[in-house]
């Protein structure tokens, strides 16, 4: 059985991550040849996502799962732990007896409850005297209805929660209407303002990425542009005496770590570097995302016949989101982008190329779009099973970076010596 996951993220008011919603398949159509979708569905769940680990999908934030009818009544909730999943009643389930009874069980169980694309109607009401979060569609509302629902409850412990907030503007909308929570790709669409400029800081990365994509890597001038920064110089001393290298004697000269690494070592870590310092005053979501999708276009490389330009496609997936992170239009960003022209091409979907079929596969899976990522797979002749587990060694991988600590000022000043 080919098993599909993607995670969505959910935000707090503050852009933090405050859970992720799973959505998951046995397929393109929800369903097993003659078992019907809600066993497919426990299925999924009490086996697959077990074997995953939930706190590998969501680093060990709270999961939103939906549940049908069935799974509600056969108690399949009671499989995963209620620390870490939130169970989402879908629109179509009725609160009738059975179903008030199987919900109060589970809050009784420690359960946060949700439900699902929810429109007002007074037969709901059973409902919402129970559950903890109500999702509201933003596509298929208006704004009169969104903050009718949110005015009319009279249970002040709900917290609404707005789906397919796409724009910044959704986000500060749903925030002013009383919502708690927020989900959608809101936080990857840049906030342009007019004249904005790159900070100096910010500009040194995008220095230091333009001279160690050259050709023919200048070592004394990457060494002086990190010199320029002691953080940065203090992370790949660090980094250069790591367990990753084991190296016999401690590395204390910035340029024999570069020499080393070699060029494509050197490029990697800066692009993880530079990105996680460029993203310091984004949300941490943004920076795991584009992260992950690096590290998937990476490994998607060897599987496509184009393991020689893995470093390209790091650099794809990393830079996918770059606009949001600098709030400036991609096609002007990627004009200072010492990046290959075809990786630009596919950013920005100027022709189809197999590099730009990798970079929508990465997408789609985020998204949930199995259909796009089945048809892309067909056509790039590559097996699910072998996607499914490179989107999950990315996310893995994503989760790794993140866990890294970070220097501490004390720690870096004493160090300052040794790098100049």
């Amino acid at each position: 059985m080919d098993i599909f996951i993607a995670r969505q993220p959910i935000f707090n008011t503050k852009q933090e991550v405050f859970a992720y919603e799973l959505l998951y398949r046995s397929g393109t159509r929800n369903v097993y040849a003659g078992i019907d979708g809600d066993q497919a569905s426990s299925e999924v769940i009490g086996s697959s996502f077990l074997l995953f680990g939930l706190e590998n999908l969501t680093m060990g934030k709270k999961a939103f799962i939906n549940f049908t009818r069935k799974l509600l009544e056969d108690e399949v909730a009671t499989l995963l732990p209620q620390e870490l999943i939130v169970v989402e009643v879908l629109e179509n389930v009725e609160p009738d007896k059975q179903m008030l009874s199987a919900c109060m069980k589970l809050k009784e169980l420690g359960y946060l409850l949700a439900l699902d694309d929810f429109t007002y109607n007074p037969r709901f009401d059973p409902f919402i005297d129970l559950v903890d979060i109500i999702k509201v569609d933003f596509l298929q509302t208006t704004p009169a209805e969104r903050e009718d629902l949110v005015s009319r409850t009279k249970n002040k412990k709900i917290k609404f929660l707005a789906e397919k907030v796409e724009t910044l503007e959704d986000f500060h909308y749903a925030l002013q209407a009383g919502y708690s929570y927020f989900q959608g790709y809101f936080f990857s669409k840049p906030n342009i303002v007019s004249g904005k400029d790159i900070t100096s800081f910010k500009l040194t990365y995008l220095q230091l990425l333009q001279e160690i994509n050259k050709a023919d890597l200048d070592f004394d001038q990457a060494e002086r542009i990190i010199k320029s920064d002691v953080a940065l110089s203090y992370k790949l001393l660090r980094f250069i005496n790591s367990a990753a290298f084991s190296f016999p004697r401690e590395i204390s000269s910035i340029k024999q770590a570069l020499v080393l690494m070699g060029q494509k070592e050197i490029l990697k870590w800066v692009s993880l570097v530079a990105l996680r310092s460029i993203g310091e005053d984004k949300p941490d979501e943004l920076v795991s995302i584009a992260i992950s999708r690096g590290r998937f276009c990476e490994l998607m490389a060897p599987q496509i016949g184009m393991k020689s330009r893995s470093p390209d496609f790091f650099l794809m997936g990393m830079f996918s989101l770059i606009d949001a992170f600098l709030d400036q239009p991609l096609a002007h960003i990627l004009t200072q982008l010492p990046i290959a022209a075809d990786i630009k091409e596919a950013l920005l979907g100027i022709i189809e190329s197999r590099l730009r079929d990798v970079f929508e596969m990465a997408v789609s899976y985020e998204k949930g779009n199995w259909v796009k990522a089945l048809r892309l797979a067909k056509k790039l002749h590559l097996e699910e099973h072998r996607i499914i587990n490179i989107y999950l060694e990315s996310l893995n991988f994503a989760q790794r970076i993140f866990s890294e600590p970070q220097p501490e000022r004390k720690r870096i000043e004493t160090v300052e010596n040794r790098i100049y």
